[in-house]
Order: C-alpha cells, then sequence, then structure tokens
C-alpha cells in the first residue's frame, strides 16, 4: 500500500467516525427538531436537476453532488437506526 493509499484510508476513517458522532447527536434531538432536521436531511438527498434519474446520465461536475446526496442518506439513516436503538 502507498502513502496514497495510506492517506484515503485515513480520511475516509475520519468522515465515518465524525458521520457516527453527528449521527448520535442528530438521534438525541427531541421529537419536533428530529422531524425538521429528517425532512431536511431527505430533501437534500434528491438532486433537484431536472432529471427524473439522477445519475442515470453522467453530467460533468456532478461527483461532488452525487456524493452530498449520498452523504445524506447515509447520515440519515445511521441518524434514524440509533433513534430506533434508544
Amino acid at each position: 500500500m502507498d502513502d496514497f493509499d495510506k492517506h484515503l484510508q485515513a480520511l475516509e476513517g475520519r468522515i465515518l467516525a465524525q458521520r457516527r458522532v453527528l449521527a448520535r447527536l442528530l438521534a438525541h434531538c427531541p421529537d419536533q427538531e428530529w422531524r425538521q432536521l429528517a425532512d431536511w436531511l431527505a430533501d437534500r438527498q434528491i438532486l433537484h436537476d431536472g432529471q427524473e434519474d439522477p445519475g442515470a446520465v453522467p453530467a460533468e461536475g456532478m461527483a461532488q453532488e452525487l456524493a452530498m446526496a449520498t452523504e445524506f442518506r447515509e447520515l440519515a439513516d445511521l441518524a434514524s437506526r440509533y433513534r430506533r436503538e434508544e
């Protein structure tokens, strides 16, 4: 494994740790705030670019937007799971 791969794995590990901390914090929100946050996260999981099937036709410069939409979904899913566990 070269230095770039080690660096990339370290960054991914740090991002996953931050996602878990943030999801735990979100899971502890009171019900009304939780619903608002869940709606906000759900709205950001869908690209509003006019396509019916986002990602069906790759567009230049969409990688960051797709990654953000995926992260919002994964964060919402994890926070929901943590909330159900409590």
